[in-house]
């Protein structure tokens, strides 16, 4: 819940700035808890904290976008950066099974791809260009599974055997150009 911080009587606020405010809060509103969470920049051991997309630029709308309601226009990523931020992204809000998302704001695979798409990053395409990355990876590892999803849902599979699925899927859409 934000607070309003009371102004000082020199100050006045116009309808425009009202509205604006108004806009900001509820934006703000609609963010998951981990985004609108105060983090530190510095962590206890002096490195710095970073979001799962740190290094990439914020999907902005335009003014065209505003007015037509729709969201801004992606971040166009390659299928190897698409992966390497599924990753981040997991290790960001947690891991689960079994399901795409639970309470506690965790996902699967699949979940996190879905995340890193509706924040802007890729298209429907490079997601599927990716999780068949990610295929052709669990077939030459020797784990012929119907789909991603499944594999990430064995009960014999942990949250850092789908980071290195992710990395050796990265690591191979990079050395194919994509």
């Amino acid at each position: 819940m934000l607070t309003t911080l009371p102004l000082p009587d020199s100050l006045s606020l116009t309808p425009q700035g009202s509205a604006l405010i108004a806009e900001i809060e509820a934006y703000l509103a609609t963010l998951p808890v981990q985004a609108r969470a105060v983090v530190p920049f510095i962590c206890n051991y002096g490195s710095t904290v970073q979001r799962w997309n740190a290094g990439l630029p914020q999907p902005q709308a335009s003014l065209l976008d505003r007015l037509a309601h729709r969201p801004a226009r992606p971040i166009e990523v390659s299928v190897a950066d698409h992966l390497r931020l599924t990753s981040r992204y997991l290790t960001e809000v947690g891991w689960v099974q079994g399901r795409l998302w639970d309470s506690a704001g965790r996902v699967c695979l699949l979940g996190a791809q879905t995340a890193v798409l509706l924040n802007g990053y890729g298209t429907p395409y490079t997601v599927s260009r990716a999780r068949n990355q990610v295929m052709e990876v669990l077939h030459a590892t020797g784990r012929p599974v119907a789909s991603p999803d499944v594999f990430n849902d064995a009960p014999t599979t942990r949250q850092s055997d789908v980071h290195l699925l992710l990395d050796r899927a990265s690591a191979r859409a990079f050395s194919l150009g994509i």
